[in-house]
């Protein structure tokens, strides 16, 4: 059991989008679907700022799959707004990844959260149920390990 005093090990990262024209409904805001795809955005920029985008992921002989994803909307967005994402990556000893996720309009007014976690699979579809070797160099790289 994680005593209470215990912090869960976290990096983060800050990136920008604008909010397009197509990625608006009939209301004049952004699809609620769509921020599952802004979420994607940030993990992206997170990890190639960190040295774990998809493709290193996919080099080293793995995918992630997403088994979750969480969505919470605060306020709308409209075309033509800056945002802020700050993807957060919680750390965990299970062979998983685990992202959240808050979204601010350019005035900072928080927009969403969310979380999606995704699990390890190898080039034969078998889930890892330990952390892959490259997985566990890059925790290692970063300072979780």
């Amino acid at each position: 059991m994680i005593s209470s005093e215990e912090k869960i090990k976290t990096l983060v990262h800050n990136s920008n989008f604008a909010v397009r024209f197509n990625e608006t409904d009939p209301l004049g805001i952004v699809w609620h679907g769509n921020y599952i795809t802004y979420f994607e955005d940030g993990r992206e920029a997170f990890g190639r700022h960190l040295g774990i985008s998809y493709l290193d992921i996919q080099k080293s002989g793995f995918v992630t799959p997403i088994i979750k994803s969480v969505c919470e909307h605060k306020f709308p967005l409209k075309y033509g707004d800056i945002c802020r994402i700050e993807t957060t990556f919680e750390d965990t000893l299970a062979a998983k990844m685990i992202f959240k996720f808050k979204i601010f309009n350019q005035d900072e007014k928080l927009v969403c959260i969310g979380e999606t976690i995704q699990v390890f699979l190898d080039n034969e579809g078998d889930l890892m149920l330990t952390l892959p070797p490259f997985f566990e160099e890059w925790k290692k790289k970063v300072g979780l390990l």
